[in-house]
């Protein structure tokens, strides 16, 4: 499930770098967060009998923090490669791996550590400051994410929570960004917004959720150093961006790093779901 997640996520970002031109990157987020909040309303149509009051308050923190990455990745991949943005965006998943883990999953944090310098390269001083910034930024958000997303999907059955959270997302995006972005769309910019709601971020969540309930958090922190490789490969493919002898280094690192992960990594004794 989370390498099906990190696939949709890295394919969904490549395929909306083509709008930030046409409504600039908030509004390639805003977009994506509106039509994934209107999506799961009504596919999952969440009752409030549903939720406990503390489950309701996680979810709706669940989607402020949703919609920080989102916006604050986006501005990040219009500024760098999309396999350094999302390298740097898991600083955020790694901190979590290393401050949940222990043994065998603080090493494999150590390696995916690595493999995050040899595709970053910090010292060539190449990449955009202000999309390091941003993507930085992300980095603190995905750690937040990672944490809430396993409390709400421990407090609330299935994914109902998510279609809580998605909506909370689709309206903070709406306050940031929506007012910059309304004058520039078309009937098929719209349209092409739903197609990327499903890719990123309703497919992709719903299954890091999923996810969540069967791994630590530890471990999914980890797990998700491939982002980075799936990110650098799409971007080979679909945006031309090709790595050098390094970035090939790194992808090695991180793959390695999160297969180690998904063999330690599983919960002990997953919570009890509310019915």
């Amino acid at each position: 499930m989370a390498l099906g997640s990190m696939f949709c996520v890295q394919l969904g970002l490549a395929a909306s770098v083509s709008l930030v031109d046409d409504i600039g990157a908030g509004g390639a987020a805003w977009l994506r967060l509106f039509w994934a909040g209107v999506i799961l309303l009504v596919l999952v149509r969440p009752r409030r009998s549903d939720f406990t009051p503390e489950a309701l308050r996680s979810s709706a923190a669940l989607g402020v923090v949703i919609a920080a990455v989102t916006l604050l990745f986006m501005e990040a991949v219009a500024r760098l490669p999309l396999g350094t943005a999302s390298a740097l965006e898991f600083l955020g998943p790694l901190g979590v791996a290393v401050a949940r883990g222990h043994g065998d999953l603080r090493r494999w944090a150590l390696l995916a550590a690595v493999g995050v310098l040899a595709l970053t390269q910090p010292w060539s001083g190449a990449a955009d400051p202000a999309g390091v910034g941003f993507a930085l930024a992300a980095a603190a958000c995905w750690a937040a994410y990672i944490l809430l997303t396993q409390r709400v999907g421990d407090q609330v059955t299935g994914i109902r929570g998510l279609a809580v959270s998605m909506p909370v997302a689709g309206l903070v995006a709406t306050l940031v960004a929506g007012p910059t972005a309304f004058g520039r769309l078309t009937p098929e910019i719209w349209v092409y917004g739903v197609g990327l709601a499903v890719l990123l971020p309703v497919v992709p969540f719903a299954l890091e959720m999923l996810a969540l309930k069967r791994l630590s958090t530890a471990a999914f922190g980890t797990l998700m150093s491939l982002e980075p490789a799936f990110a650098l490969l799409i971007g080979l493919v679909a945006l031309h961006q090709v790595p050098g002898v390094l970035g090939a280094v790194g992808v090695l690192c991180v793959v390695l790093a999160g297969i180690g992960a998904e063999r330690h990594g599983a919960r002990a004794v997953p919570p009890m779901t509310p019915g």
